[in-house]
């Protein structure tokens, strides 16, 4: 599923929809008739579309969802996850229609059906948000901050410690190994076994490819896109996820392993990552 940086990328390119007021929804229609979008937000890997009245729809892509926005002239805007099944028509997954008062219009699509887009109050959007932990790239996510956090989860295997959103909000799977690998730490490894400068590599790694990754507009994994329909330029610079058994690009010597840890499929070169 799309991560931090896809998601981010997703929101800055659909600025384009700020200010503009629906007409017709196929949900939710009664509550969105004339309402305006003030403004579009992320939060973890959720982006947050804010109302007009304090309302705010909440989306998530999950493993399959997409997002089209369609105006009124010209070319489609796309972000999310393309399916070959689609068999070239970019509406056949569609599970929700929106129609702004410009006659631009905004689709949900969905194969799967995993994805969710939540119509909610202040209140209730500030309890799902505020389920998950620090933003990794905000001003409170100083060293000293990451490491209280890891001083409460001492025997958690560092990955599955870093794949918490309740912890961390918005790294997955990608962000994980590739902040690993630049750290030089396996992510097999418990979060206790972890020296203070290895603490503070990896607080730096993470911090450095998160925005390394934003600004090639992310990671085309997954047949994940941007919302201007070009893949993300970020797969140039993988370290590790994704090569499985090429040779390692630092020490040149290892090859990258691919293990299933934490429920996830996990690399790294095992002769430079301690």
């Amino acid at each position: 599923m799309p991560e931090l940086p896809e998601v981010e990328t997703l929101k800055r390119e659909l600025s384009i929809i700020v200010d503009k007021k629906f007409k017709l929804a196929s949900i939710f229609a009664s509550q969105l008739k004339n309402k305006k979008i003030i403004s579009v937000e992320r939060r973890a890997k959720i982006l947050i579309i804010t109302l007009s009245g304090e309302q705010k729809l909440l989306i998530h892509l999950k493993m399959t969802g997409q997002l089209i926005y369609q105006p009124k002239v010209g070319k489609l805007v796309i972000g999310g996850h393309p399916d070959p099944s689609a068999d070239g028509n970019p509406f056949k997954y569609t599970r929700a229609e929106f129609i702004f008062t410009d006659q631009s219009k905004l689709y949900f699509n969905d194969l799967r059906k995993f994805g969710w887009l939540k119509l909610l109050n202040k209140t209730e959007s500030e309890k799902i948000l505020n389920k998950h932990g620090v933003e990794p790239l905000s001003k409170l996510f100083t060293f000293q901050n990451f490491q209280n956090l890891l001083q409460k989860y001492p025997n958690r295997k560092l990955k599955q410690f870093l794949l918490d959103q309740s912890l961390i909000a918005g790294l997955g799977n990608i962000y994980v190994d590739e902040a690993c690998f630049l750290a030089k730490i396996l992510p097999t490894r418990t979060v206790k076994s972890l020296t203070k400068l290895e603490q503070k590599n990896l607080h730096t790694s993470i911090i450095k490819i998160l925005k390394l990754s934003i600004a090639k507009k992310g990671t085309s994994a997954k047949n994940y896109i941007r919302s201007d329909g070009t893949k993300g330029g970020f797969v140039p610079y993988l370290k590790v996820y994704g090569r499985k058994n090429e040779k390692c690009k630092r020490c040149k010597t290892g090859v990258i392993q691919k293990i299933k840890f934490a429920g996830r499929g996990t690399h790294f070169c095992e002769n430079c990552q301690g």
